[in-house]
């Protein structure tokens, strides 16, 4: 496994990714950043999978800012990161949770949730 102070940099650099407009707006994007059986529970309960079609579900135009980056390794080829997003546009903090897996040489997510909090 890459070191990980490097794994952790690859990983928050992936999910900072994530968070922006034009990698939501894009199925390619989308696609590349996550695995085929990918699925997410919103911070708004709803339950997305990839293979419905992610890119049909509006995400919306978000500004977040994401801190407490911390990564958990679960195995070799599988991490769990974990962090808090402030978002900008309609001021609500959430706990975020995503478990990433090494295929071919390609971190691609697997799983992600997403928890409304105070703070």
């Amino acid at each position: 496994m890459t070191d990980t102070c490097s794994l952790k940099e690859i990983l928050l650099n992936l999910e900072e990714k994530l968070l922006k407009p034009e990698i939501r707006a894009s199925k390619d994007e989308l696609t590349q950043l996550l695995s085929k059986d990918f699925f997410e529970i919103g911070s708004s309960g709803n339950v997305l999978y990839k293979n419905e079609n992610i890119i049909k579900v509006n995400l919306g135009v978000v500004s977040m800012k994401l801190s407490d980056f911390e990564i958990h390794p679960l195995s070799e080829q599988i991490v769990l990161t974990t962090y808090t997003v402030y978002n900008n546009v309609n001021k609500q903090y959430s706990l975020r949770s995503s478990i990433w897996k090494l295929t071919d040489g390609i971190w691609k997510m697997q799983f992600h949730q997403g928890t409304l909090t105070s703070e």
